[in-house]
């Protein structure tokens, strides 16, 4: 048995799979079929393709109006409901629309009445949903999927790899890891955690077998200013980039779930850490400090 890899581009990311199989034909066949699932998911959800689900349920947000969704829409948007209560209302769906306020391309921050009002048009608590009518209470709000349809993608991707066969392969959407099993040989996969203020160095790395893996933090989209870095991941209480943290990782045995539990981390800033060790999940951090550490002992034997 070989590991075949296959590279392509989605979601606004560099791709892989590495997959073992009998022979090259097989991985190839199961490599399409996962590839195309991704595909499809892109069409469906991403806010900037048009004629597909999200443009729809953004036209209604934007009026104020009710909607009707499919089964997998809904599925979504009750994981992104249970994200919110989970988070304490940190984890909000409508916050995408504060990117009209945040250029992370410029070293310029927004003004403060720019993002005061963006603000008047967030929150996941102004919308009703009772599966599948989606209901929204108030004008200009928008819905974005780009914190769980990257992750959930890679996670529907392993299941089309398991359906064909494939018991051992890793899945790589841009950072957001998802593994099918160990190496043949029973090894496990070595992933790298990428320092947060270095992008050419690791700051750690982690031996998985099987789940998901998603690291959050001020990696690539900030602002720096007078070495203050002001990352893309805001607060959709106040419309400014969380701080304390600079970046988690988290495992679990979903990488939609990884995803979530890394973001709702970074969103909870300070007591993140605090949060991640209550609820007893799998966790390294690295704070704005550069001081780091673990949501429990038993994680450093995962870490090498």
């Amino acid at each position: 048995m070989e590991c075949y890899e296959f590279s392509f581009s989605a979601m606004g990311s560099n791709c892989e799979l590495k997959l073992y199989a009998s022979n090259r034909r097989h991985a190839r066949e199961i490599a399409q079929i996962a590839i195309d699932s991704v595909i499809r998911l892109e069409q469906r959800y991403s806010r900037y393709l048009k004629q597909n689900i999200m443009e729809d349920i953004n036209r209604i947000a934007n009026v104020g109006g009710i909607i009707e969704v499919d089964q997998e829409t809904s599925a979504l948007l009750d994981y992104a409901d249970t994200c919110f209560n989970y988070s304490d209302g940190l984890f909000d769906i409508t916050s995408g629309i504060l990117r009209k306020a945040w250029d992370f391309k410029s070293r310029v921050l927004p003004k403060k009445e720019d993002v005061d009002e963006l603000l008047t048009h967030v929150g996941w608590d102004k919308v009703s949903w009772r599966s599948p009518e989606l209901s929204f209470q108030c004008e200009g709000m928008e819905l974005d999927f780009g914190g769980i349809v990257k992750e959930y993608a890679a996670d529907q991707c392993a299941t089309k790899c398991l359906e064909g066969d494939i018991g051992h392969g890793l899945i790589n959407l841009g950072g957001d890891i998802r593994i099918i099993g160990p190496h043949p040989s029973g090894h496990p996969w070595l992933i790298g955690i990428r320092h947060p203020r270095d992008k050419t160095n690791y700051i750690q790395r982690v031996e998985l077998t099987q789940g998901g893996i998603c690291s959050s933090g001020d990696y690539e989209r900030c602002i720096n200013i007078d070495n203050r870095y002001f990352n893309h991941i805001l607060n959709p209480k106040t419309g400014w980039p969380v701080n304390g943290l600079a970046s988690v990782t988290a495992i679990a045995d979903y990488c939609l779930v990884a995803g979530s539990i890394s973001t709702i981390a970074m969103l909870k800033e300070e007591e993140g850490k605090e949060w991640l060790q209550n609820n007893g999940l799998r966790a390294y951090w690295i704070d704005v400090d550069e001081n780091y550490g673990y949501s429990s002992p038993d994680m450093k034997e995962q870490y090498i």
